[in-house]
């Protein structure tokens, strides 16, 4: 069954939250996804107020940028949020955006090593293991989390280009794929994803999560497309759809039957009823695609 979400874009101001989370609930959407984008809203705050002022939606940040966040840092957040609201949260890391990395002074020269170190310590922190490590990037001594998670969590990898495609199949639980992927982007995707998955001898599940920008309403063909140009999409491959619900829910079974199980959808930044929005997706497109 393929999983239905929307974006509360970090555009919006923080105190649109409540009312957008509120709608998302109450509507039955499944999931509510948020990004940590340099430099508007927090992913770790933004989802806690969120869980805190629903009662089911789950609650997915995608992603947490790796280098702007201490490991341990990292893990006792998002397991304190595993432990208040059991079920109800997903969330990803990644290499973050690299110019933003660099305005704040921590931009690796490697991303793809501190990735891969900063995800091995994660997965033994979450496991209430005592990790000690000496990376280039990441080093801990002898640090437990004192309340890891109940279970331990899923991690969902931020990845787009070939080398971290491999590393999340190896490492992770699943990928959440850059923005802007196709449905043929994502078979791409998945082959690179399972040739990691390979190397190590994995056969668990791997959850694909992709981001599809889609507008409804009048003047949806026209907005969606200037959203696109905006982005520095490729306006020559399926990135983003515009229509009814019907048109939207075949567009999600594209990207779907090309191996996503979870599809977010973005609303353009000029959305005019972001509420609205939610609603479409949760009551029209949801039962469509469910």
């Amino acid at each position: 069954m393929t999983v239905l979400g929307a974006v509360f874009l970090p555009q919006l101001p923080p105190e649109r939250l409540r009312s957008i989370a509120r709608v998302a609930d109450e509507t039955g959407l499944a999931e509510l996804w948020f990004w940590e984008d340099c430099f508007k809203e927090s992913g770790i705050a933004s989802a806690a107020a969120a869980l805190a002022w629903t009662e089911r939606v789950t609650v997915g940040i995608g992603l947490l940028p790796v280098p702007l966040r201490n490991v341990a840092l990292t893990a006792m957040e998002t397991a304190t949020l595993l432990r208040l609201f059991p079920g109800r949260v997903s969330v990803g890391f990644g290499h973050g955006v690299q110019d933003w990395m660099g305005q704040v002074g921590a931009r690796p020269e490697s991303p793809i090593t501190l990735l891969g170190e900063y995800v091995t310590a994660l997965t033994g922190l979450f496991r209430g293991e005592t990790v000690t490590t000496a990376g280039r990037y990441v080093n801990l001594d002898a640090v437990r989390l004192d309340w890891p998670p109940l279970t331990t969590p899923p991690i969902l990898l931020g990845a787009g280009k070939p080398r971290t495609l491999r590393l999340s199949g190896r490492l992770a639980d699943g990928t959440l794929l850059t923005g802007g992927t196709s449905p043929t982007g994502v078979r791409r995707a998945r082959a690179l994803i399972d040739e990691g998955r390979r190397a190590v001898g994995r056969t668990d599940p791997h959850r694909i999560v992709v981001n599809v920008m889609a507008a409804t309403g009048p003047g949806a063909a026209e907005r969606l497309e200037a959203e696109q140009r905006a982005w520095g999409f490729d306006l020559t491959d399926e990135v983003g759809v515009a229509g009814d619900a019907g048109t939207v829910a075949a567009a999600v079974r594209r990207w779907a039957d090309a191996g996503a199980d979870t599809v977010v959808l973005q609303p353009t930044s000029d959305e005019p009823d972001h509420e609205g929005f939610v609603r479409f997706v949760a009551t029209e497109v949801q039962p469509l695609v469910a």
